[in-house]
Formats: structure tokens, C-alpha cells, sequence
């Protein structure tokens, strides 16, 4: 008999930028690292005899919560990697929200309909993490396994053991990020022990919990998609974004240089269309993401100069998507590194950054008083 713990990885970009990932490569949050060392404290004392993973970053960052305490070499296996999403790879939320409304409705069904160009059916995923799992079965008689893989994953998994059609699947729930599941199988035989238990995940850091919370309190989840501006026609939008900006941190229009931010705005957006970005939910215009692509190409850092949202559109989980943005348009440009100034005053912008992981990188004069220069690695 062998007994394998299946566990989804720890909370990742998507879950965090409300972005489209299936095998898109991303990292695991500075929320997921707190979820991994909770998983290790899970795991520190039950006997592992292997571990595998998927071949994508965030299965194989989790699974270090028990290689590396019990000294284990991570096997990788493609077929415990996340349905392939095709043509969504990296979209946000609020663009397949507005742009492809019958795709997301087909994908959140489970249905047959859904066959993405250069992504996968639900069926194919059920045959292809189904055959996996009783693959490294098989190969570990009598001992006891660890297997990282993903959510969409996992339930197909769980419906395919049950006998049960890939439509089906939505009927399983959703399963928590680092949730554990435990099997014994012996050949084609198997015995569900329990299944999807986050129990070692305090609510602060849990996922779903969190996500409950914060809706329960400020609403339903606004999902932002974005659209480049265009600086000959729709400069005003710009300027504007800039002037309420600098007098909500500064308290007045004191030293405020409109047309020097608009001269150097015009400039990135004439060498690169991406430069300047709208943020739209549906239809409504409700912010600005500056960014500056020619930049520090040297360092490979990422450079924003500028990121927005109106009033009544802030503390609503909306500013974490401009992060997202900006971090798919670098990460595919090469760059290594985000990074931006925010002044040493502005206390509610300096705990929004570090909390999603910026930390002090120096600091530049700025027109009022020096600037903090804030970094992160992506």
C-alpha cells in the first residue's frame, strides 16, 4: 500500500493579482511563503519517503516546506501541472470578465465546451493527473509520498476517483491553497482518508478566508482590465490623475509641475504605446498605470512612474492589479526587478507596497522632500 499526501501550492500571483494562470510560470506571494512555513510545521512529523511536484515554479517553491527539512530531492512530474488556459494565459480577471464572458462561463462550469487553442479540455486534465497519480503510486509500494500540484488539478483528480464526469467537478468546491489531501492506493484500489484540509492555516493567512473577509467588508471583488491611453487625445485624464494624486499626499497644489509630468508621460507613451494605461472595470475609466518600458533596461528593473485609482475606487482590492500588471508586462519584457518612488509621508501608499513585498532600495531627490526609492522582485 502507498499513501500520498496531495497538497496545492501556496497562494500564487493569480490568486493574489486576480490573473488567468494555468501553466503561466508564476511566483508564490509573500502570503504563500507564510503558508509554506505553516505547511512545514503540518509535515514535521510525519515520515516522507518522496516528493513530487509539477514542472512550474509555484508547486516546486511549496513542496520546499518538506524537501528541505527531510532532506529529499524533488522529483518533477508534467503531469500534475494546472489545466492548460491557451489563449487566457495572464489575462486579468476583469478582461475575461468583459472581453470573453462565454469563455469564463464555459470554463467556470466545467463544461465540454471548453477547449481553449493551445490549452486543454477538462477531460484531458481528469486522464492526464488521474494516470500521474496511480504512475507514482505505483512506483512507491509501501511508502509514503508527497505530491504538489493545483487547484483545477487537484479537483479533476477528485472527481475522476469519484467515477465522476469533468462537469462535475464545480460540485467539489474550491480547495484552499496548501490544502492537504491523503490516499492509500494499492494497485487500482484506493481509500480516501480525507481530503482538502487547510487546518494548519491560521485565517490571517488562509486564501479563501481572507478573500471572504475582505468582501464581506468592502464588497463584491472589482476586476480591472486595462486599455493604453491615448496621450494626443486624452492627455487631460493624465494631468488630472496627477493633480488630485499630489494634492491627496501633499494636502495643496504647492509645487505641483503639471506639464513637466506630462511632457515626460507623452515621452515613454510615444516610444512605447503600453507606456500609459488605463484602468477600466467594465466600461468606467477608474484609474492610470504609468509605466516607464525603456528605462533602467540595464538593470533590468521594471520602472512605474506613476500608479493611480480615483477615490472611491481605493481599498477595494484594486491596487494589487496594477502591481499585476505591471509585473506580466516586465516579466515577459525580462526585467528582473519593479521600481518605484513614494514619498516617506505618504504612510497609506508605504504600507500598501510593503505588503506586497517592496522593500527600501535608497532614496532620490524629489520636489518636495527625498523620495523613497521602494524594490521588488519579480
Amino acid at each position: 500500500m502507498t499513501r500520498i499526501y496531495l497538497i496545492r501550492h501556496a497562494e500564487a500571483e493569480g490568486n493574489l493579482y486576480r490573473r488567468v494562470q494555468g501553466w503561466y510560470d508564476s511566483r508564490v506571494t509573500e502570503n504563500g511563503l507564510r503558508q509554506i512555513a505553516a505547511l512545514e510545521g503540518r509535515f514535521r512529523e510525519i515520515h516522507l519517503d518522496a516528493v513530487y511536484a509539477s514542472d512550474l515554479r509555484r508547486t516546486q517553491c511549496t513542496a520546499q516546506a518538506v524537501t528541505g527539512p527531510k532532506n529529499l530531492t524533488l522529483r518533477i512530474d508534467p503531469g500534475l501541472r494546472e489545466i492548460g488556459l491557451g489563449v487566457y494565459e495572464d489575462l486579468s480577471f476583469g478582461d475575461m470578465e468583459y472581453h470573453h464572458p462565454d469563455s469564463q462561463g464555459v470554463f467556470a462550469t466545467c463544461s465540454p465546451l471548453w477547449d481553449p487553442e493551445g490549452g486543454e479540455t477538462f477531460d484531458q486534465v481528469c486522464r492526464r493527473i488521474t494516470a500521474a497519480f496511480f504512475r507514482i503510486a505505483a512506483a512507491h509500494p509501501e511508502q509514503t509520498v508527497a505530491v504538489f500540484s493545483h487547484g483545477t488539478a487537484i479537483r479533476c483528480l477528485q472527481a475522476s476517483l469519484r467515477g465522476k464526469h469533468p462537469s462535475q467537478v464545480p460540485e467539489l468546491g474550491q480547495c484552499e491553497n496548501t490544502a492537504v489531501s491523503c490516499y492509500d492506493i494499492k494497485g487500482s484500489q484506493f481509500r480516501i482518508l480525507f481530503e482538502n484540509d487547510a487546518s494548519h492555516l491560521p485565517p490571517e493567512i488562509a486564501t479563501l478566508a481572507r478573500q471572504k473577509e475582505a468582501w464581506k467588508r468592502d464588497g463584491d471583488p472589482l476586476h480591472v482590465w486595462f486599455r493604453p491611453l491615448d496621450m494626443d487625445r486624452d492627455a487631460q485624464v493624465y494631468c488630472e490623475a496627477r493633480q488630485e494624486a499630489w494634492q491627496s499626499i501633499h494636502g495643496s497644489l504647492a509645487g505641483f509641475d503639471g506639464p513637466a509630468f506630462l511632457t515626460e508621460a507623452r515621452e515613454h507613451w510615444q516610444w512605447d504605446r503600453r507606456a500609459v494605461q488605463r484602468v477600466l472595470w467594465g466600461e468606467k475609466s477608474i484609474g492610470i498605470l504609468h509605466l516607464a518600458t525603456l528605462k533602467h533596461v540595464q538593470e533590468a528593473v521594471g520602472y512605474i512612474p506613476f500608479l493611480y485609482l480615483i477615490p472611491d475606487y481605493r481599498r477595494r482590492g484594486v491596487g494589487v492589479q496594477l502591481i499585476g500588471q505591471a509585473v506580466s508586462t516586465y516579466r515577459a519584457m525580462g526585467r528582473r526587478r519593479l521600481r518605484l518612488h513614494c514619498a516617506p509621508n505618504n504612510e497609506v501608499a508605504q504600507r500598501f507596497y510593503k505588503r506586497y513585498g517592496f522593500v527600501k532600495a535608497g532614496q532620490e531627490p524629489g520636489a518636495r522632500l527625498p523620495l523613497d526609492v521602494l524594490e521588488k522582485e519579480i
